[in-house]
């Protein structure tokens, strides 16, 4: 039976403004493009920015107050600032110096849960100096495979418990400070083979092997009360019937839905993966993704590239909820859960007082953690910005 369409008091421009809600997008350059202005102007939620994004030290502040210019209240500014090779924002940033942590596997061996949290309140504090409200870490999976092509050295380690403690003292830390924390990437990508930027890795791992391994540091996080969560572009046999061709897990009721919602009761904010990466892009067209994605029980669809995918996308949805196959109050509880989102970290206006005792605390924690990180070997070519794993449209890589 097809599901139920829309309720008649909602009309169609209400919906679609709901469901420009439920979307980030991300574009090419350093400045706020028309099309994106557009976008925000009509309810786009927010975007995600990128290294393509970020091109002087004193551009970003611009393009990061013209985002909420444009949308108004309400909106998420998101950025992948882990640490590591995997940091938008780098050490040239703020010529007056600009900390990027280390890798999260040396953060898990040099450093103690308290060292931790304050990690993520510096990180917080540079973020929020921006305006930018999420930031899409920690790194919640376990790296218990040695030829993993783009976890490795984002993990905290091969020991569960650890990596549990530290992803969830790195959420504490980046909340404390009004940025909203991501653990990533639900159920585990630690122990694939394959890069889901660029195929359709799958794990046969059994639900025993799961809660031992996997699970524990997504659980620890929610006890916590991490605010968003992001399931993996990865097909988890184990987990969904029939098995003969089972849906990644963003698109996966029984993953998302039965596992993290229902069993493991996470209520938060659950965010997509880039919804251009080729697990899926190559394999399924972005309007029945982001159909299916919703229908699983994500609330925030993320196409990181390409505006225009978004804007097919939200009219996919649109028609979906039209026709009955996506019920209204599937949509209507997304938008209530990221609303709920944005307002609680709704970046506020800061007189020069508490500008300046965050840029002091700043200063305070670099000092601090740089002294716990000093063993690190700096610019390594496994911590540069060149050996991002998750760049995977810069043109550099493009061309070969």
């Amino acid at each position: 039976m097809p599901a139920a369409a829309p309720p008649s008091f909602v009309d169609r421009t209400g919906l679609e403004r709901t469901v420009r809600g439920l979307f980030l997008a991300g574009w090419d350059g350093g400045e706020l493009s028309p099309q994106i202005h557009g976008m925000l102007e009509s309810g786009l939620r927010g975007v995600a920015l990128f290294a393509k994004n970020i091109e002087t030290a004193t551009q970003p502040q611009a393009l990061c107050d013209a985002i909420p210019a444009a949308r108004g209240p309400g909106g998420l500014i998101g950025i992948d600032q882990e640490g590591g090779r995997v940091a938008r924002l780098r050490e040239d940033f703020d010529p007056a110096g600009f900390m990027v942590a280390p890798p999260m596997a040396e953060v898990g061996r040099s450093a103690t849960p308290d060292h931790i949290f304050d990690l993520g309140r510096l990180v917080g504090l540079q973020l929020k100096a921006l305006g930018i409200n999420l930031n899409f870490a920690p790194v919640l999976d376990v790296d218990t495979n040695p030829d993993n092509p783009v976890i490795g050295n984002r993990s905290f380690g091969s020991d569960p418990e650890l990596v549990a403690r530290c992803g969830a003292a790195l959420a504490r830390g980046l909340q404390d400070v009004g940025v909203a924390a991501c653990g990533k990437h639900f159920p585990g990508h630690g122990d694939t083979h394959q890069d889901s930027h660029h195929t359709l890795p799958r794990l046969p791992h059994d639900r025993e092997r799961l809660d031992a391994i996997e699970l524990p540091p997504f659980r620890h996080a929610i006890d916590q009360g991490i605010a968003s969560i992001m399931p993996a572009n990865i097909v988890f046999e184990s987990l969904n019937t029939p098995a003969e061709d089972p849906p990644p897990a963003t698109m996966s009721p029984a993953v998302i839905n039965g596992l993290l919602r229902k069993e493991m009761g996470f209520d938060g904010v659950v965010i997509s993966d880039d919804l251009e990466m080729k697990a899926i892009a190559h394999r399924t067209p972005i309007e029945e993704v982001a159909v299916r994605a919703l229908e699983a029980g994500v609330d925030l669809l993320i196409a990181c590239h390409h505006p225009e995918l978004v804007l097919r996308a939200i009219d996919a949805v649109v028609e979906a909820v039209e026709a009955g196959r996506l019920t209204y109050d599937t949509v209507a509880a997304a938008h209530e859960r990221v609303e709920r989102l944005a307002q609680q970290y709704q970046p506020v206006t800061q007189d020069a007082s508490a500008i300046e005792k965050d840029l002091h605390e700043r200063r305070t924690l670099e000092a601090k953690l740089y002294a716990v990180f000093a063993s690190v070997t700096e610019a390594s070519p496994s911590t540069t910005a060149a050996s991002d794993p998750t760049d995977y449209l810069r043109p550099a890589v493009e061309d070969g």
